[in-house]
């Protein structure tokens, strides 16, 4: 992590660190609900997590607008049936999506309850 920024600043965008690799794999066994994949954002101090929705999800058949969500979280996106749709508003989550939530750290327990 030293080098990330010297990195960035000589051309390479993408640098694969062994430790992040293995804490992200770790972090996704310990979280609640169906998380399916997850990555730690470092300069942003945010957490990407991906949602497999179950049937006793709080989120299942709810239109996104109408949920209770926290304001330091966003939906990127919900791949259905392998196809990825931009989560609007009117949207509504079913069960077997995969639900792309973007969060802050603070906000992770409050997003693992709806998935549970």
């Amino acid at each position: 992590m030293d080098y990330f920024q010297l990195s960035q600043s000589i051309g390479i965008d993408t640098l694969i660190n062994k430790k992040l690799l293995a804490a992200n794999n770790i972090f996704r066994y310990i979280r609640r609900g169906e998380v399916v994949a997850l990555t730690r954002l470092n300069n942003l101090n945010a957490e990407i997590l991906e949602f497999e929705v179950k049937a006793t999800s709080k989120v299942n058949g709810e239109i996104i607008r109408e949920l209770e969500f926290p304001r330091a979280a966003i939906i990127g996106g919900i791949v259905r049936n392998g196809k990825g749709n931009i989560a609007l508003g009117d949207f509504r989550i079913e069960e077997g999506d995969r639900v792309v939530v973007c969060c802050l750290p603070d906000s992770i327990s409050k997003i693992e309850r709806l998935f549970i």
